[in-house]
This record gives C-alpha cells, sequence and structure tokens, in this order.
C-alpha cells in the first residue's frame, strides 16, 4: 500500500512537472504573435493566456487525453504486468518534463507532443517489446505532425492574403477594417464555442444535440463580433492611441481583434497539450487505484485542473524565452499579421482537439507565422532560424525516448 501511495505521489509530481514544460515552451504557441507584434505587452499577454488555457485544459482536454493515454501503446500487452506501465509512464512524464526544460533554457520551441510520444515509445520498447507499441497510432500522429503546419501555414496565407486584399490595399483602409473585422472576429467565437459544446462539456456531464451546438456556436459568434465592434469603434482612428503609437488606423484596429484571437489560440491550446502531461498521469493513477490495466479508465476532474495549473506557472514564469524566438526571429509582425497566423493556428489546434488528434501546437504556430511571412514573399523569411527550429524538432523525439529508457531502468531496479 505505502508503494502505492508513492505511485500516486510520483505521478502528481512529474505530471505537474511536465505540465510546467508545457506552460514555459508552448505559452510562445498561444502569445508570441502577440508580444511579437506588439498587440499585447507581456504581462497583458501571460494574464489573459492563464485565463483561457486554464479554461481549455478544464473543460476541453479531456478528449485528447484518452488519446494520449490508451492510443501510443497496446495496454493489453500489460495486464500481467502492470507495474511496467506505471513505471514507464513515470518515466516518460519525467523524461518529458527535463527535455522540455532543457529546451525551454535555449528558447527553442519544440514539440511537447513529441517528447511525450516520443518518451512513451522509448519505455515501451524497452520495457515490453516493439510489438506492444501502437505503431499505426504512431503513424497517424507523426502523419498529424506533417499535417498540421502546411494545413495551419495554408490558411494563414489565405486570410493574411484577404486582409491585404480587402483592407490593406484599398482606398480606404480603415473603413474596411471596420467592415471585415467583425467577421473574423464570428469566426473565432463561433469555433471556440462549437468546440466547447462538443468536447468539452462532455467532462462537466452536459451534452447538447448537433443543432443545438450550432445554432449556440452562432449566436456566441454573433455576441463575440458585436463585442469585438464595440470595441474596435471606440478607437479614435484619426489619432495613434497611447498603447499602440507606432501603429497605423487599420493596425490598431487588428491590434483590438488579436485580444480575440489570441484567447482563442490559449484557449486551443490548452484543450490540446494538456494531455501530454495528464495523460500518463491519468494512466498511472488509474492502474494504481484498480490494480489492473485497462483501455478505458475515467479521468477525474482534479487531474485536469492539476494539469492546468502547472501549464499556467510554466507560462508565468519560463515562456519569454521561447516566445521571443517565435514572436521576433522568424519573420516580423505586425497586428495584421499576427492576426492571421493565430487565427490560423487556433483554427487548425481546435479542429484537433475537436477530432482527438493530438498535433503539436508548435508546428502549427511555426507553420501559421511561415505562411504569413510567405504572403509578403519568401526573402521575409528568416530561414535560418526556421531551420535551427526544425532541428530541434528532429532531436526532440529521440532525446524524449533516450531519457524514458533511461528514467524507466532507474525506476525499475528502485522499485523492482
Amino acid at each position: 500500500m505505502e508503494e502505492f501511495q508513492i505511485y500516486l505521489i510520483l505521478a502528481a509530481i512529474f505530471g505537474l512537472f511536465m505540465a510546467w514544460g508545457i506552460g514555459a515552451n508552448d505559452v510562445a504557441n498561444a502569445m508570441a504573435t502577440s508580444v511579437g507584434s506588439k498587440a499585447l505587452t507581456v504581462k497583458s499577454a501571460i494574464i489573459l493566456a492563464a485565463i483561457f488555457e486554464f479554461t481549455g485544459a478544464w473543460l476541453a482536454g479531456g478528449e485528447v487525453t484518452k488519446t494520449i493515454r490508451k492510443g501510443i501503446v497496446d495496454t493489453s500487452l500489460f495486464v500481467g504486468q502492470p507495474e511496467v506501465l506505471i513505471w514507464g509512464m513515470l518515466a516518460s512524464l519525467l523524461a518529458a518534463g527535463v527535455w522540455l526544460l532543457f529546451a525551454s533554457q535555449r528558447g527553442w520551441p519544440v514539440s511537447t507532443t513529441h517528447s511525450i510520444v516520443g518518451a512513451i515509445v522509448g519505455f515501451t520498447m524497452v520495457g515490453v517489446s516493439t510489438s506492444a507499441v501502437d505503431w499505426p497510432s504512431v503513424g497517424k500522429i507523426v502523419m498529424s505532425w506533417v499535417v498540421s503546419p502546411l494545413m495551419a501555414g495554408t490558411i494563414a496565407f489565405g486570410i493574411q492574403v484577404s486582409i491585404v486584399k480587402l483592407i490593406l490595399n484599398t482606398e480606404n483602409p480603415v473603413k474596411n477594417a471596420l467592415r471585415y473585422g467583425p467577421i473574423y472576429i464570428f469566426a473565432v467565437g463561433a469555433m471556440i464555442m462549437l468546440v466547447t459544446l462538443k468536447k468539452g462539456l462532455k467532462n462537466l456531464g452536459l451534452s447538447f444535440s448537433e443543432l443545438e451546438c450550432i445554432g449556440l456556436a452562432l449566436l456566441t459568434g454573433l455576441v463575440v463580433a458585436a463585442l469585438g465592434t464595440a470595441m474596435i469603434k471606440r478607437l479614435d482612428s484619426s489619432a495613434p492611441s497611447a498603447t499602440h503609437m507606432e501603429f497605423n488606423p487599420v493596425e490598431r484596429i487588428f491590434a483590438v481583434l488579436m485580444i480575440f484571437t489570441a484567447s482563442a489560440m490559449a484557449f486551443a491550446h490548452g484543450s490540446n497539450d494538456v494531455a501530454n502531461a495528464v495523460g500518463p498521469m491519468a494512466a498511472v493513477i488509474n492502474t494504481v487505484q484498480t490494480g489492473t490495466v485497462t483501455a478505458e479508465a475515467g479521468l477525474a476532474t482534479w487531474i485536469l485542473i492539476l494539469g492546468a495549473i502547472g501549464i499556467v506557472v510554466g507560462l508565468s514564469t519560463y515562456g519569454f524565452k521561447v516566445m521571443r524566438t517565435i514572436g521576433k526571429k522568424i519573420t516580423e509582425l505586425t497586428p495584421t499579421r499576427g492576426f492571421s497566423a493565430e487565427m490560423a493556428a487556433a483554427s487548425t489546434v481546435v479542429l484537433a482537439s475537436y477530432i482527438g488528434a493530438p498535433i503539436s501546437t508548435t508546428h502549427t504556430l511555426i507553420g501559421a507565422v511561415i505562411g504569413v511571412g510567405l504572403a509578403r514573399g519568401k526573402q521575409q523569411v528568416e530561414f535560418r532560424t526556421v531551420t535551427r527550429i526544425f532541428t530541434s524538432w528532429l532531436v526532440t523525439l529521440p532525446a524524449g525516448a533516450i531519457l524514458s529508457i533511461i528514467f524507466f531502468y532507474i525506476l525499475r531496479a528502485i522499485f523492482s
């Protein structure tokens, strides 16, 4: 019994550590474009992110968590040896957390999904066998890592081109910004409400029909659009604001819109990436409590909340280094460009959370930023920075696997 209590304590500590790493490294995914474009200050970005990261993780994090917990390894092969699954998941959390700490110290925007998936695959190969890994599921996840940045980059490219054609390159940019801006806000509001209703509220025991979900999403989009329009109209387009002295009137308008896209991205990030921490933690806790390995296991609300707290603490204490890399070193960002990148990335990540696919928000956001840069011409993208980022991605998966194998052997030696 005492050993089981130790397992539970270690699961909570390592899970919190991993969640801290997610916040420290992936805060850039939610807020780097806002800060890099000077639409938000670092302090206001962290406050906004804390609210929506926590909300997204708590309400909509359960669906992706199921995939991370039981979609990567064949849990039936652990039925006769539940302690191997416990040691392995603990090792995976610790390995991913250590790698994220190392990367965050250097400002590398690595994938937390890569980190945890590589760690789980690593311990499984040495703890059981290569056949225990659900390679088709891993293959789907790897495919999504390729598809998600391409999808986000394409969407961001399209949004940026639409802003240029509909607003920036017109005779009256301010008038057209007031005309089309609410449409963009409407899309963000409706999208976030849809994923909350369809997936997030299931964790609270609430359910809605398809028609009710669509109706509420459209209504929310209209309300958010009205709120955004009211905020925009309060701006004096004839004089620079105290907050955005260097912006022209259109950019000041999109600086307001970025409050909504930044919130959407933070919600999307929290709903998707909390799974990387609480998925393995839930596997340990359920196995310890039941004494058996099951494919389906309940996910207590407090586990999601613990993961959400870890993310918020991480992003508020150590996220600025990675934020600087994405926000300033890939391409020059303005509020219109940052808006395009954030809206595209949020759309991609929320869609992935909606269908339960654990994509990398890092890949998604960077794909969107590159897409925005390419909309202005390939010479506007700093490809040396992009190359360094891509290299760190390639290192992440084997690094997670190697660290996990080392920690697995240590834990097995201690507890066996």
